[in-house]
């Protein structure tokens, strides 16, 4: 591991609390791509598996910043285990009603109900930041290095979900996805030392949402259109896959998409750019929808492995720089609620991505699926440029940063007053 990244884990309990943060954000990319392929595998309806992945993701996206919300108030032990267990459950009761089939209605209920999963990767950057807020260096190679974590799980879980359902049985992927929640977050709610302290007795911040600064607005706007493109291509990628004749080859198809932001998110890391840091965010959206665009001329998995690796170089690096311009934002004691929206806005692009692609598969083949994938990235970069005077903006009346250094780290201290508990 490069000096930097092992400097980091020099601080008591950054490795244990990264750890449990591996094995609870695993679930990330195997629940929806276990359902999809479990639905796919028991009834053949793309439509039906892409509809209630994305019942799931938009009910993780209203449920999940107000889980959050609770996080910064009473704290992460106090809330993290109550709500994993109520969405365990909805994944067992999921799991028991496809494999006995029980009416559609059942399915997308315990869907509803399963969205109260929490944002495991929050509190952990959440848990860094605390640890880091006075040494920009060291955050930029924190939030680099859960970026890698995302990736990392982004390039095993498809593996695993979409392995275990059509080699075991077709419940197996959401099944272990499940386990690996309930451990991580067991094991890291048990990790008291690096967690953030509590902010409840700020009656007007509990009133307000974190949702209320322009920048996160932007940020959040931005990653729904981003969420659909994940979406899109998950589902297109899949259907692809099974057209070519080889479905289980989606899982590693779509590690190699994760790969490319896994490397480029490595050595993103080591950077310590100059410049403005918003200026770096809306390059990296754009480049992501430029990327899309050699999907729709895939004619065999090989062909479409390398270009998803070329279009993964870009997503690392933007989330990076998404998560810097968060922390500088967003106040303090609303900072979990303030990257869970991140997360929210992802998770309702991914719903609507998953379902239009589902239905663009249904009607029209797989291939045109990828049309869904260049329309959310052509919408991604509008909105970018559409808000970006709004994340120049000072945030709280302070003076913005002119120059950052790769993690906004300049712009987080001349606007340190606005992080207030």
């Amino acid at each position: 591991m490069p000096s930097p990244y092992r400097a980091i884990f020099s601080a008591p309990g950054t490795k244990g609390f990264s750890a449990a943060g591996l094995i609870g954000r695993l679930p990330i990319s195997m629940v929806g791509v276990g359902i999809l392929t479990m639905i796919s595998e028991i009834t053949g309806r793309y439509a039906m598996a892409s509809a209630l992945t994305g019942t799931l993701a938009l009910a993780a996206a209203v449920i999940g910043p107000q889980v959050s919300r609770l996080v910064d108030q009473y704290g992460q032990r106090r809330v993290l285990r109550p709500a994993t267990l109520i969405s365990v459950a909805a994944v067992t009761g999921l799991l028991l009603a496809a494999a006995n089939g029980l009416p559609d209605w059942t399915l997308f209920v315990c869907a509803a109900i399963a969205g109260c999963v929490p944002s495991v990767g929050s509190m952990i950057r959440a848990r860094w930041t605390v640890i880091y807020r006075d040494s920009p260096r060291d955050l930029h190679t924190a939030y680099s290095f859960e970026s890698v974590v995302d990736e990392v799980c982004f390039i095993f879980g498809p593996i695993l979900a979409i392995g275990l359902s059509t080699t075991w049985f077709p419940e197996a992927g959401p099944l272990i996805a499940a386990v690996c929640l309930m451990v991580g977050v067991w094991l890291l709610t048990a990790q008291t030392s690096t967690e953030p302290a509590p902010h409840p007795h700020d009656e007007s911040a509990e009133r307000t949402s974190a949702l209320r600064s322009p920048g996160l607005q932007v940020l959040t706007a931005t990653f729904v259109a981003t969420g659909a493109i994940f979406g899109s291509i998950d589902v297109a990628t899949l259907a692809f896959a099974g057209e070519q004749g080889s479905k289980s080859s989606a899982s590693f198809i779509l590690a190699v998409w994760a790969l490319g932001s896994c490397l480029a998110g490595i050595v993103f890391g080591l950077l310590h750019l100059k410049g403005r840091t918003e200026r770096r965010w809306i390059l990296g959206v754009c480049a992501m929808a430029v990327s899309m665009i050699p999907l729709l001329l895939a004619g065999n998995l090989p062909f479409l492995a390398v270009a998803l690796f070329v279009s993964g170089l870009a997503i690392a690096p933007t989330m990076i720089t998404t998560m810097a311009l968060i922390e500088a934002h967003v106040p303090h004691a609303k900072l979990t609620e303030g990257m869970t929206w991140i997360s929210t806005g992802l998770a309702v692009g991914i719903a609507v991505g998953s379902s239009v692609t589902g239905w663009v598969v249904d009607a029209a083949g797989a291939r045109t699926g990828y049309v869904v994938s260049i329309s959310a990235g052509v919408a991604a970069a509008a909105v970018a440029f559409a808000g970006y005077r709004r994340l120049t903006r000072p945030a709280q009346g302070e003076e913005p940063s002119s120059d950052g250094d790769g993690d906004s780290g300049d712009s987080r201290e001349q606007q340190a007053g606005h992080h207030v508990a």
